[in-house]
């Protein structure tokens, strides 16, 4: 299939003989002005243009100013066709983001090696685009899988299981989805934190891999050294995540573990712990992972208890808002009641299957 060169020149004649020297080639949109060419660009996308800067109402600089402020059109590249022949004006050309650009009158053979020339580079550019993305997924999954292998160690050595890390990063995006849904804090939650949140959710555990294991396993209760000891576990992961996992990650994302490790036991009164933050003092991405973390534990089955309803969970933690938890997210996730009851079923579901195929 051939691929389409849009050509934009208010001279007519320059028209017949850009579409007599490259129609062989390519299939040519011949079009006579800047608003005209918008026109079919709102239903086109050519491979590439080629672009006067001589024309009435829009001159050529103009155009390339509009299509370079579109995030579609910017990717189009252009060549510009001119009969001024100065170094100001090919610095501009390139200066505007053109590729390559064609004096006139024209050479025919010239103008065919230019255009099939941006035409591979193009395609060359594309290729790598697509080589590049197929790496970064590859990493990213490669990231993703190091990350939940390490929160599965970390969760089997304190007496849960590996489903913990799954289910609280599944509650946490069912929260913020909601969230965002609902338009709460649209200034600061977006598609990118949602993404961040989720693969940094399994690794706000992490630092509990610095706590003994007679600490961290211990059945009875805690004196109130050993429950210091736990709560350094929250501090230990940040700096955990910082120092090891800053060369591998974005500093968005790890901004955000970061955060989530660090913050997801304070308290909106200021009552928790490391640091005794209070109210939106605390991460947004923690206040969020707080609530998701304490209801998991609530409707988990432990070595030690049963896991709870989502009503009996609800219940336990209405108090707490305004206190624990803030308000108005907590009264979201309360909103979210039927889907939870039905991701928990899902899981448990899950979880029986893969237990018979192994027995």
């Amino acid at each position: 299939m051939k691929k389409t060169i849009l050509v934009i020149d208010d001279d007519k004649s320059n028209l017949i003989i850009a579409q007599r020297l490259l129609s062989e080639e390519y299939k040519v949109a011949a079009i006579n002005s800047g608003r005209l060419a918008f026109e079919y660009l709102s239903r086109h996308t050519p491979s590439a243009i080629l672009l006067d800067i001589q024309m009435p109402e829009m001159d050529g600089f103009e155009v390339m100013e509009r299509l370079r402020s579109d995030e579609i059109w910017c990717k189009i590249p252009v060549i510009f066709l001119t009969a001024d022949k100065s170094s100001e004006t090919e610095e501009k050309c390139f200066d505007m983001g053109a590729v390559d650009y064609i004096g006139k009158p024209f050479i025919p053979q010239i103008m065919r090696k230019r255009v099939a020339r941006m035409i591979e580079l193009e395609e060359y550019r594309k290729s790598l685009e697509r080589m590049v993305a197929i790496q970064l997924s590859q990493i990213t999954k490669m990231q993703h899988d190091v990350i939940i292998t390490m929160a599965n160690v970390i969760e089997s050595r304190d007496g849960t299981t590996g489903e913990h890390v799954k289910r609280t990063s599944a509650y946490t995006m069912l929260l913020a989805e909601k969230m965002i849904e609902k338009g709460l804090y649209s200034d600061e939650l977006d598609i990118a934190l949602l993404e961040n949140m989720r693969s940094a959710a399994p690794l706000h555990d992490i630092g509990k891999i610095t706590i003994p294991d007679a600490v961290l396993s211990k059945p009875g209760k805690l004196t109130s050294e050993e429950y210091e000891t736990i709560k350094s576990h929250a501090k230990a992961g940040a700096d955990m995540i910082s120092n090891n996992m800053n060369s591998i990650v974005s500093q968005d994302f790890l901004k955000v573990a970061c955060d989530m490790a660090r913050y997801h036991h304070e308290k909106w009164n200021g009552k928790g712990y490391p640091e005794g933050l209070a109210g939106k003092e605390i991460p947004l991405s923690a206040r969020i992972l707080a609530i998701t973390d304490v209801f998991d534990a609530l409707v988990s089955k432990r070595q030690y208890k049963e896991g709870m309803s989502v009503d009996e969970a609800f219940k336990i933690m209405a108090p707490d808002r305004g206190e624990g938890f803030e308000a108005e997210i907590l009264d979201v996730f309360f909103e979210l009641h039927d889907e939870l009851e039905g991701m928990i079923k899902e899981m448990e579901q899950h979880i029986a299957e893969t237990s018979d195929a192994i027995s």
